[in-house]
């Protein structure tokens, strides 16, 4: 107890107090500092990056990975000024990243898919795209995730490790896309004229390209019906209207030229056996008021 309170009435808490106090003010000031530099030097980078034309995906992968690499320097740098042995430290972090790689791979695969998709570019930004059988429009590449949104407005993430090991369709892609409008038409209507019918109503409509120029072709010979396509190229963008378009068009012009869409319909044979007579029920009487 002596030799405590001795250390307690020589220690000169006051210079301590003092020297930490500088410190930890130095290391706040730096952190701060630091935090609003980074904040510039990204507004910097996005408007470097808005005028090379990088795309949307690629500037957002960019910028949150320069804002990470910031903020890692920046608080390395504050603790040195607190008095941190950074080497230590650093070295700490290390092993420590090691562990938590090896406990983690899912999610380290999730960040070396989402550098693939940003450096091979499958899909940019907007594209209309068919992921793991969910049609969406991109919305963004994130570190672990790629954000879609559907026709429905509902949001969908979906794991970057999971789209790169599934086909990719993007429907956008290409200038134009082919509609094909499929048609069953009845084994009694000639199908030379209801080919015209189709291919006049594919020519009127405005959005439908003259190149490549629409065709019909008989598909099959189904069970009910002659089975026919109707495949029309539009651009992109008018796909979905257009397609809408056709297929009512393709309802009301060959029901006006009398060629019938014909129901599914199956024939039904009953065999009886010999001296077996089906007899009709007896009518009951009408009961008179």
């Amino acid at each position: 107890m002596d030799a405590l309170r001795k250390f307690i009435a020589q220690t000169d808490w006051l210079q301590i107090a003092t020297a930490w106090g500088l410190r930890i003010a130095g290391a706040l000031a730096l952190l701060l500092l630091g935090l609003w530099l980074a904040r510039r030097l990204l507004h910097l980078i996005d408007r470097a990056f808005a005028r090379l034309g990088f795309d949307t995906i690629l500037s957002n992968f960019l910028h949150n990975l320069a804002y990470g690499a910031l903020l890692v320097v920046v608080l390395v740098a504050a603790l040195d000024q607190l008095g941190v042995p950074t080497t230590s430290l650093l070295a700490l972090l290390g092993a420590a990243g090691l562990a938590i790689g090896l406990a983690l791979k899912d999610s380290l695969s999730n960040i070396a898919s989402g550098v693939m998709l940003i450096a091979l570019r499958p899909f940019r930004a907007g594209d209309v795209v068919n992921i793991a059988g969910i049609d969406g429009v991109v919305e963004q590449v994130r570190v672990f995730q790629t954000l879609l949104r559907t026709i429905e407005n509902h949001e969908v993430v979906l794991p970057n490790s999971q789209i790169t090991s599934v086909p990719i369709i993007n429907f956008t892609a290409r200038a134009q896309r082919r509609i094909d409008v499929p048609v069953g038409i009845s084994y009694d209507a000639d199908v030379r004229h209801a080919r015209k019918v189709l291919l006049d109503l594919a020519n009127a409509h405005d959005k439908v390209l003259a190149e490549p120029a629409a065709d019909v072709i008989v598909m099959a010979l189904g069970d009910n019906s002659v089975d026919l396509i109707l495949r029309a190229w539009v651009a992109t963008e008018d796909y979905g209207p257009a397609r809408s378009d056709l297929l009512e068009a393709t309802h009301r012009e060959l029901g006006a030229a009398g060629i019938g869409i014909p129901y599914p319909q199956r024939d039904v044979n009953i065999r009886l056996p010999a001296g077996f007579a089906i007899t009709a029920a007896p009518t009951p009487p009408s009961s008179s008021g």
